[in-house]
């Protein structure tokens, strides 16, 4: 047993040791502790999104609702304890939260190759959702991820739900939500686009396609068939109908035609000249300014407090705390 104990200690005092301390993150932090990392989690991921198309957003809406409650730190993933009630059961969460399966399979992985738990289940995140961006969009979409995250040790639901988007928001609900946690109005429009993939839920948009105006009469009505009044509630809908499998600029021509899915979603143009009109008349238009301040505001958004240095712990499983 003290043996057992000795070997433990020497492990940790070695982990701790090769473990860089940064104060800041870095694109840089595992390339001297585990430089395989990175493209073990590539792999996972497009193996993942092979699989199945929609874990592509799946996989970067978790680093979204990761980022959103309380900073860049794994929080969403942990499982409830006898000590909090988690993330998961969060209203903007519960029952559409997926590619957790994912996760516990890159850091198994990563772990293995690295010999211990030296990649935290925060920078998974970021970089899986990274990894997910440039599976779907292609090479021009990939960005170089700022590493050197930690876990946290706790979780909030009243957090998620404080803090999280809601599909109902208004225009000034978002931006307000958005200067909460240090992002602008670019930032909002650009990342919003993270709905150029990905499904959701008819529960989500169903006073929309019956009660909104600034919709399209006909795209309005086509929804209608597969989200009836009551039932179907569950039913999924491509958030980008055009390409929703591809990260493209789809997403804002849809909100030109008056064809976004969630009203949220429409919010970002009304055709008032706003400067978020403008923004969504400029990416329709412009892939590449798109394409650079998307990964801009990628990075700004995964830099949002994060826990560096001696914060936190290193997740040896991400769904709970060591």
């Amino acid at each position: 047993m003290a043996f057992h104990l000795q070997c433990l200690l020497v492990l940790a005092m070695t982990t701790f040791l090769t473990i860089p301390s940064h104060a800041q993150l870095t694109p840089n932090f595992y390339n001297e502790v585990c430089p395989q990392a990175l493209p073990i989690i590539k792999s996972i991921v497009q193996q993942a999104i092979s699989r199945e198309r929609r874990m592509g957003a799946s996989l970067l809406r978790l680093h979204f609702h990761d980022c959103f409650v309380n900073g860049c730190d794994g929080s969403v993933l942990l499982d409830d304890t006898p000590n909090f009630i988690g993330e998961k059961t969060a209203l903007p969460n519960k029952g559409s939260i997926r590619g957790l399966e994912v996760v516990d399979e890159i850091k198994a992985a990563v772990d293995k190759a690295c010999k211990s738990p030296v990649v935290s289940c925060a920078d998974i995140l970021a970089i899986a959702a990274r990894d997910s961006v440039s599976t779907l969009g292609g090479p021009l979409y990939s960005y170089k991820v700022l590493l050197g995250r930690r876990d946290a040790t706790t979780a909030s639901k009243n957090a998620a739900n404080s803090n999280l988007l809601a599909p109902l928001f208004s225009f000034s609900q978002l931006l307000s939500n958005f200067k909460s946690h240090g992002l602008d109005l670019k930032d909002l429009v650009a990342l919003s686009a993270a709905h150029t993939i990905g499904f959701a839920h008819c529960s989500t948009f169903l006073n929309r396609i019956y009660n909104d105006t600034n919709i399209d009469p006909k795209f309005a009505s086509a929804l209608q068939g597969t989200c009836p009044k009551s039932g179907g509630h569950n039913n999924l809908v491509a958030l980008d109908h055009a390409t929703p499998t591809i990260v493209d600029t789809s997403y804002y021509t849809a909100l030109l035609n008056k064809k976004g899915l969630l009203h949220s979603d429409q919010e970002l143009f009304k055709g008032d000249g706003s400067e978020s009109d403008t923004l969504v008349q400029l990416y329709s238009k412009n892939p590449s300014a798109f394409t650079r301040d998307f990964k801009s505001s990628m990075i700004k958004m995964g830099n949002m407090k994060p826990l560096t240095g001696n914060e936190g712990e290193i997740r040896v499983n991400c769904r709970k705390v060591n």
